[in-house]
């Protein structure tokens, strides 16, 4: 198969767990797109979170972000296309957070809000401080997230956390169910709260259908549930070795983790054919 577009999220997939991008994949990724092939970030994160991937890949495609809420073209700065939530759905989500005693971040307009520190807030935190000033994203505290999304233009997602998996599992299954929303697990102790119909597969095909591709000439990387979307419908979907099982079985392919050279490898091998 004669590959044109290169799908990849971002986490657990070309990152490695200190949030870099390997070497042995950038080149790779450079040599790819030397040879015509559009590498196009697909990702849980806020746009404000990708800025250092973007720049390292040396990108012109806009980045698909936050589970295909939305679409932002770095070049011009700004959203292309989007489906975020409504104000009135948001605020029944952060009752809900509160009623689970959920941790939520919300990403909105050009930042991700939060108003006590989590997990998930301290290691992105970290993770900000290692950056550049000109690549920091836009984390911020705030004394309520319902205020927050009353002020915002867009509520993209909520990103929601807790130690505890059944209790994640059961504040999922009620955003669900009382409020119609997509839910979708993006890590061990996250689940990720959208609009109705956004997922990263759908609106990756959009995008590839605009530029006059099929989606039989995209291969895609993704490890967790959030990527199988995109996976199924790529003509190659890749999943990498560190997902879960139900992940492997859904892809047509399984590689190397994170942490190994498996997606270059792999984009020599299928994309390239060297």
């Amino acid at each position: 198969m004669n590959y044109s577009v290169i799908a990849l999220d971002l986490d657990g997939t070309l990152l490695d767990k200190q949030k870099k991008i390997l070497p042995a994949s950038l080149k790779a990724l450079t040599d790819a797109q030397a040879a015509g092939v559009q590498v196009v970030v697909v990702t849980g994160r806020h746009h404000v979170a990708i800025h250092p991937f973007y720049q390292a890949l040396k990108i012109t495609t806009p980045a698909i972000c936050c589970n295909g809420t939305y679409l932002y073209d770095y070049q011009a700065g700004k959203v292309m296309t989007s489906n975020p939530l409504k104000k009135s759905q948001a605020k029944r989500v952060i009752g809900l957070l509160n009623q689970y005693d959920i941790h939520g971040l919300i990403y909105v307009d050009d930042a991700m809000v939060y108003e006590q520190p989590s997990e998930h807030v301290i290691r992105s935190l970290a993770w900000a401080n290692t950056l550049p000033l000109a690549q920091r994203p836009n984390i911020i505290q705030v004394d309520s997230l319902a205020d927050t999304a009353e002020r915002a233009d867009s509520i993209w997602k909520f990103a929601t956390s807790h130690p505890d998996k059944g209790a994640l599992q059961a504040f999922a299954e009620t955003v669900e169910l009382e409020l119609g929303l997509a839910c979708e697990w993006s890590w061990h102790d996250q689940v990720d709260v959208a609009q109705t119909g956004n997922s990263k597969g759908k609106l990756l095909q959009q995008w590839v259908e605009s530029e006059g591709i099929g989606m039989d000439r995209v291969i895609a990387f993704g490890d967790n549930f959030n990527d199988l979307s995109m996976l199924e419908a790529a003509g190659l979907g890749v999943a990498m070795g560190n997902s879960v099982d139900e992940i492997k079985g859904r892809a047509d392919l399984v590689i190397g983790d994170n942490e190994s050279p498996a997606i270059a490898e792999t984009i020599y091998q299928r994309v390239l054919g060297l």
